[in-house]
């Protein structure tokens, strides 16, 4: 596998963006939160960009890994996440704050766990 240092840089990239995520969703209950306050609005544009540095990150990594990292961990589902900043970057107004709201409640806990268990392996 290519430079280490790399990818656990990489990694602590999409690890930090996952942490800021989890830390901005704190205050959101449901899917509205995002969309009834200027505040919400806030914060669903501030997660949608650590979004974007997910995903963005997710190609890079498969770049420098040559795609064979990241299919030895198949608890998360690495196409959609890549995928999901193709949506926002390309169609932001389209996004929906059920998308963002269960992205964030459901997947993003699983990716930080994953890539948190990635680093320590790498770190072995």
């Amino acid at each position: 596998m290519p430079d280490t240092e790399l990818i656990l840089e990489i990694l602590h990239q999409i690890e930090n963006a996952a942490k800021k995520v989890i830390l901005r969703f704190q205050v959101i209950d449901n899917p509205n939160d995002f969309t009834d306050t200027a505040t919400g609005m806030e914060k669903m544009d501030a997660i949608c960009m650590m979004l974007i540095v997910i995903g963005e990150s997710l190609k890079n990594l498969d770049k420098v890994t040559e795609e064979k990292l990241l299919s030895c961990y198949p608890d998360v589902d690495w196409k959609k996440a890549k995928g999901m900043r193709d949506i926002i970057t390309h169609h932001y107004a389209e996004i929906n704050s059920e998308t963002v709201f269960f992205t964030c409640k459901r997947k993003i806990p699983v990716l930080l766990e994953t890539i948190q268990r990635v680093i320590k392996e790498l770190k072995i």
